[in-house]
């Protein structure tokens, strides 16, 4: 099955997209895929199930927890600065009293894990034990000493300090600061029990994650940092947003946006990555090292977000170019990273 938009396609031409509709043909997974060029529909395509199906997003649902954490910031519900402990009092422990909102924006506030990252997989459909690991836990390295991905905590420590600076739960609080205000109608935070028919499951090299992710109970979660889900049309609409500052005021964009990390090697990956404060960042350099989740081609003020190697969302402001592709797909780290390489250039010289 093989839906193609309803949405008028602008000039660009399917002509010119051919190589990136052939790319996602060839891997073989259920997909949707979404391409704007100046805040216009140029490819609106999906492969399998029907363009307004969810998709869980993984790591690719990251901004969101980030756009939010800067939208509260700029209503004065608290300050980047702020120590986590102020809003959290018992975050305090170990030595961790001074680690800061900005610091885990930034991957860099040494608990890229509570106690490990399998054990904080398990925990995580829990918000309790979630959050209280991290109460517990010691840093791993001095905080804002370097960067480390925060693959699970990233989402329950800015989500708990959200929760605790407002007194509300996190899940309204996505819903109506952005959401609803971006008609995101088929976006959750955590998959609804009456979308449960509706899931996409999780298909390739038969695993841990794999079978992790698959399960109602961890779908159904609030897990900021990876049970995100909704259609490449709804991830397309939210990074047209921020990319046109419909979002955030012109000054809290430009701070989301402000790279973090230039060059440094990444203690999670081992590699380096342009981190900002919330997303990553592309354009090309002279590091053959670097991983480049947004393609080779992008521009350096490029923000997007890859996820689990499954999903990839990106916005480049230098050429009004937004992508959004979601599939079901779990392939290994350097076959996925290659694919998600070769659209994202094939949709920039397309575009260009």
């Amino acid at each position: 099955m093989d839906h193609r938009g309803d949405v008028p396609v602008t000039d660009v031409g399917a002509a010119a997209l051919s190589r990136v509709t052939d790319l996602v043909t060839e891997r073989g997974a259920s997909a949707q895929l979404v391409v704007l060029h100046r805040g216009e529909v140029v490819l609106d395509r999906t492969w399998g199930v029907p363009p307004e199906v969810p998709f869980l997003l993984f790591s690719a649902g990251k901004p969101f927890i980030a756009v939010l954490t800067h939208r509260l910031a700029a209503a004065g519900a608290l300050h980047l600065d702020d120590p986590i402990a102020r809003h959290w009092p018992e975050f305090a422990a170990h030595g961790k009293d001074g680690i800061t909102v900005r610091q885990v924006l930034q991957h860099r506030s040494g608990l890229p894990w509570a106690r490990s990252l399998v054990r904080d997989a398990l925990a995580c459909p829990s918000w309790e034990r979630s959050t209280r690991a991290l109460a517990a836990a010691r840093p791993h390295h001095a905080p804002g000493a370097a960067p480390a991905y925060h693959v699970i905590s990233y989402g329950f420590l800015l989500g708990e300090v959200l929760q605790r600076a407002t007194g509300e739960p996190l899940r309204e609080l996505m819903r109506r600061e952005l959401i609803e205000p971006l008609g995101l109608h088929h976006t959750h935070l955590g998959t609804p029990r009456h979308q449960w028919r509706h899931r996409v499951p999780l298909r390739g090299a038969a695993g841990p994650r794999q079978l992790l992710f698959n399960r109602r109970l961890l779908r159904e979660a609030v897990v900021p940092a990876a049970t995100m889900a909704g259609p490449a049309r709804d991830l397309a609409r939210f990074y047209q947003a921020v990319l046109e500052g419909d979002v955030l005021p012109p000054a809290a964009t430009a701070e989301l946006l402000t790279p973090s990390s230039e060059g440094e090697t990444d203690r999670y990956f081992g590699r380096s990555v342009r981190w900002s404060q919330g997303f990553q960042l592309g354009g090309p350099d002279d590091d053959p090292t670097r991983i480049r989740a947004l393609g080779r081609r992008t521009s350096p003020r490029t923000f997007g977000h890859n996820g689990s190697n499954a999903c990839l969302a990106w916005a480049d402001p230098d050429r009004d170019l937004v992508l959004a592709y979601v599939t079901n797909r779990l392939h290994p780290s350097g076959e996925a990273s290659e694919h998600f390489c070769d659209l994202s250039d094939a949709v920039v010289a397309a575009c260009s």
